[in-house]
């Protein structure tokens, strides 16, 4: 089976380098950022304004290559962990997934703030954030992720996972 993916956007932020930049949007709430569709794709945007948040799936362009085994970010004890337990960029694929908070749409730009994504960053897909969809209910587990909310604000990225 051959899987071709194109971008239809690129993603417009103030992250110029891959190290000190926010680990995942909650470290970047105030972060304001622009996605620049492809002409094409402007009719598709219609209707996402009614929206108050989008997941962006993306494509992590500047990534090491792929490992089975990573120390995450956020994981004090330095333990390596299997990479399909985290969210590093070197997953085999190298996909990204962000949820963040969406402010406008203007023509083919949406504006988006909530955002740990470099500049740059070729953009696969956008869907709408629906809470009755993807809201969970019930007890969730982290498993071994023991780091706070404000832990993960406050992390910023190193150079582990930049290609040389």
């Amino acid at each position: 089976m051959n899987i071709e993916l194109k971008p239809i956007a690129t993603i417009c932020s103030p992250y110029c380098e891959l190290v000190n930049m926010p680990i995942q949007p909650k470290g970047a709430k105030e972060v304001l950022a622009t996605i620049v569709f492809d002409e094409i794709y402007t009719e598709g945007l219609k209707d996402l304004d009614g929206f108050s948040h989008v997941y962006l799936i993306y494509y992590f362009h500047k990534a090491k290559e792929p490992q089975l085994s990573v120390i995450p970010f956020t994981d004090e004890t330095h333990t390596p962990r299997g990479v399909f337990s985290t969210r590093t960029p070197l997953h085999p694929n190298s996909l990204g997934l962000s949820v963040v908070e969406l402010v406008g749409v203007q023509d083919n730009v949406v504006t988006i703030k909530g955002v740990d994504i470099l500049d740059g960053t070729p953009l696969l897909d956008i869907k709408p954030y629906i809470e009755n969809f993807d809201k969970v209910d019930g007890e969730v587990r982290s498993g071994w992720m023991k780091a706070t909310k404000e832990e993960v604000c406050n992390k910023k990225s190193d150079a582990r996972f930049v290609a040389d």
